[in-house]
């Protein structure tokens, strides 16, 4: 099972809707839009050819410069048979950061889905049980989006020698 046989094999399925390809370090990766995620996994699942049937990761990834694409949710998948990975990506806006769940396909799924979902606000539509997993109920934003300083400037405690700057 090569990059190229998954690529042509994801391409004759959905075609010209799969974009970014690239291969970085033999991991290939790819682009979905958002609400075929669903038919995507489920294609990568069930083809007996592909066989990546081990999510190995689930997380997201917060690009405030990408209007209207703020908010990529990002599946790692293994093919434990052939012992391939691959990289698959949809993305969303940060106002209305929505996802199916694949929790029902992937049950490891539950738990890295409610972590992104706690540090970066995305919604998974149909999630049996989306509730803040680390972060305290009562927090009313998600702390690794990127909306932040990453320190208070008007600290006068610091040494900027000592920072290298």
């Amino acid at each position: 099972m090569t990059n190229e046989i998954i690529q042509q094999r994801l391409n004759e399925k959905f075609g010209e809707q799969l974009t970014e390809w690239e291969a970085q370090y033999g991991l290939l990766s790819f682009t979905a839009p958002s609400d075929m995620n669903l038919k995507v996994m489920q294609f990568l699942y069930d083809d007996e050819q592909m066989r990546f049937r081990f999510l190995t990761d689930l997380t997201a990834v917060h690009y405030p410069d990408r209007k209207g694409e703020e908010l990529c949710i990002v599946y790692h998948l293994h093919n434990l048979v052939d012992n391939v990975r691959l990289r698959f990506k949809v993305y969303v806006p940060v106002e209305k950061p929505d996802v199916f769940t694949v929790t029902q396909r992937f049950s490891a799924a539950n738990w890295m889905e409610r972590e992104t979902y706690d540090f970066f606000g995305v919604n998974f539509i149909g999630h049996p049980n989306l509730i803040r997993i680390l972060n305290v109920d009562e927090m009313d934003y998600f702390p690794m989006r990127k909306e932040y300083e990453m320190e208070d400037p008007t600290r006068r405690d610091k040494d900027n020698e000592m920072f290298g700057r």
